[in-house]
């Protein structure tokens, strides 16, 4: 045994199970903690990690053994969702990642990091692993989602821990480098005396060395099962489908009077178009000379391994890097720093990405949030008004999501955060969307149905998306073009664009 629990009820209500949890981990075994979006997993490992003191009767027991410290701060890790978005505090604000000006003078960089953090040799293949020498001179704060979860779970790893517990570690990661880690880890967990838990929404993203499985439900935890019944009983299980309902909500929502925004490009045109730009920040290439139109009514899958510019280039588009300025860039048929407002361009733009994930952790209720999208607001949060509440909540109900519309963001589940951002792209029916990532932590269920919605509002006229994602199968059937962006050794990145399918 290395963590045992009998009647585990944590004082705080908040965190408590729909029943005590009692339950035992075997030395050599590696465990995988599965379940749906809010099933109670996160709560599981609050109580696994005593971050709560239990009720009277509840005990956990640990036994780190061979470790020299008995210490559970010194044997067990644990890197939540919220850690691949950074430390949030008050100095954060939204497009910070893209204003180099604004980076506080003591915020180290990746190199920096690595010399201080990284000083015992079992660990320098940590770095290459990760490519993490290729970010070196890169300050933390300006990594993208993936650079920086590379970056906590090399962090973790350095202070060799008996037992280490990783919410989500694949999301955010390219396909390489989802092969490479999960490679090391089935070597650490072979040739050293490391336990690792791995909780998990996506279950595809189950590693073949994971042992066992504990299934969590509705704020129950099953029992133990190995991985091969585990996958077993869950390939039976039928992919949902959009209600018909909710079909006929999406595709009946009326059509926007586009003639009168006088923004707008006639029907067919361009939505935008980019002509030789090139991002640089420093020394450092982000995005090398890239030309690149979408028209309305495409549907284009950006892809392209970590730290390529996808983000950046994304950035660009909804008006939140400064550097677009002195870019050869046009939106629905107007030159960036023409005359326009940042508000005519994001009129017609519902967006959602890591970093907007990373902004908006607020202790506000769920529907405003949602209600921020109405008027493209990070920060300044008003209560929406009659009319306004309605559009929310048919969109939170679209999303599954309209039950928890009063309940605090932070208290959310970070699969019910990122339903809450994606009603947020929707809520003002815009006509481009650009969706960064969007199904970041969601179950398998919300994935497939995320999906689907996406497909039935493209289906409306005037609609044109562009989708960020490293999981080929999380793309809609609705994609007819690609843009894929590669990156050098030199780290200068090129575009290359593929007709339709």
């Amino acid at each position: 045994m290395i963590i045992k629990v009998e009647n585990g009820v944590p004082r705080h209500p908040l965190w408590r199970m729909a029943e005590p949890v009692s339950l035992e981990i075997e030395k050599g075994e590696q465990i995988a903690v599965v379940g749906d979006n809010a099933a109670g997993k996160s709560r599981l490992v609050e109580i696994l990690t005593g971050h709560y003191p239990l009720l009277s009767g509840g005990e956990i027991h640990y036994d780190f053994s061979p470790a020299a410290s008995p210490l559970v701060c010194d044997n067990l890790k644990y890197i939540s969702f919220r850690d691949s978005y950074g430390e949030q505090d008050g100095a954060y604000y939204y497009q910070q990642r893209w204003n180099l000006h604004d980076i506080p003078d003591d915020m180290p960089t990746v190199g920096e990091w690595l010399n201080s953090e990284l000083e015992d040799t079992r660990f320098k293949s940590f770095p290459a692993v990760f490519h993490l020498e290729e970010l070196s001179s890169k300050h933390i704060i300006s990594l993208s989602s993936g650079e920086l979860r590379k970056l906590q779970i090399a962090k973790a790893l350095a202070t060799n821990p008996r037992v280490l517990i990783l919410d989500n570690p694949f999301i955010g990661l390219d396909a390489q480098t989802r092969s490479d880690f999960r490679a090391l880890l089935e070597t650490l967990t072979s040739e050293a005396d490391l336990q690792v838990i791995l909780v998990l929404s996506k279950c595809d993203d189950i590693p073949d060395f994971i042992t066992h499985v504990f299934p969590i439900e509705s704020l129950r935890v099953l029992p133990k099962t190995t991985l091969a019944e585990y996958r077993r009983k869950h390939a039976a299980r039928p992919l949902p489908k959009l209600g018909e309902e909710t079909r006929e909500w999406i595709g009946g929502l009326p059509a926007r009077d586009l003639s009168a925004s006088g923004f707008y490009p006639a029907e067919g045109g361009e939505i935008l178009r980019f002509r030789n730009v090139s991002i640089r920040y420093g020394s450092r290439t982000i995005l090398q000379p890239l030309n690149w139109s979408v028209r309305e009514g495409e549907r284009w899958a950006l892809s392209g391994p970590n730290g390529s510019g996808k983000s950046t280039l994304l950035s660009l588009v909804c008006a939140d890097n400064p550097q677009a300025y002195a870019c050869d860039i046009e939106l629905f048929g107007h030159r960036r720093g023409t005359g326009e407002s940042i508000w005519q361009i994001k009129k017609h733009i519902g967006y959602v990405s890591p970093e907007m994930h990373r902004a908006y952790l607020k202790d506000i209720p769920a529907i405003d949030v949602v209600a921020s999208g109405l008027s493209d607001s990070v920060g300044l949060y008003v209560r929406p008004r009659p009319e306004q509440k309605q559009a929310c909540l048919d969109w939170m109900r679209v999303f599954g999501i309209e039950p928890v519309a009063d309940r605090s963001f932070l208290q959310l589940s970070s699969g019910e955060q990122r339903l809450c951002l994606l009603a947020r792209a929707f809520v003002k029916d815009p006509e481009l969307l650009i969706l960064d990532e969007p199904l970041h932590g969601l179950d398998d269920r919300n994935r497939e149905l995320v999906r689907q919605i996406i497909v039935q509002f493209c289906l409306r006229p005037h609609k044109t998306l562009v989708m960020v994602t490293h999981y080929e199968e999380e793309l809609p059937s609705c994609i007819t073009h690609r843009l894929y962006l590669t990156s050098s050794t030199s780290s200068a990145k090129r575009g290359r664009s593929q007709p339709p399918l």
